[in-house]
């Protein structure tokens, strides 16, 4: 499953940084704090993001096969989260202890999370527009 974000194809969950960095940073105390905030800095490992959302790391894996969200990789091949990652899939786990089947799950948490974004955009377009057409007027 992909979304366009930007005019860039990216797998859902993995949404394109607000920030890009331009070289790779190596985390240092300085730099450290400033990670803190960012929702998608993938600080969290497997069992930490279950014990968090009160699930299994099966369920995560789970997500991760149906492709709603899809962890990085630590320099050792295990999983990381992101917070931002974290929110997709506690919504998800919200929809299965519904009773939901997990794929369905997913696709109502992809359709939810683009709804929003498109909100978002429509919101953005018209404060750039009203302000143009109040001046002309």
């Amino acid at each position: 499953m992909v979304f366009k974000s930007l005019g860039a194809l990216v797998p859902y969950g993995t949404r394109a940084p607000r920030r890009v960095p331009t070289t790779e940073v190596r985390m240092t105390a300085e730099n450290s704090l400033s990670r803190l905030d960012d929702d998608d800095y993938p600080a969290y490992t497997m069992g930490r993001a279950a014990e968090m959302l009160g699930t299994t790391p099966a369920f995560l894996r789970a997500l991760g096969e149906a492709r709603l969200i899809t962890p990085l990789r630590s320099e050792g091949g295990h999983r990381r989260y992101s917070r931002y990652q974290l929110k997709i899939a506690a919504r998800a786990r919200e929809l299965v202890d519904q009773g939901t089947p997990v794929e369905a799950a997913c696709r109502i948490v992809i359709l939810e999370d683009q709804l929003e974004e498109a909100r978002r955009i429509n919101e953005e377009h018209q404060a750039g527009v009203e302000p143009r057409r109040t001046a002309d007027a």
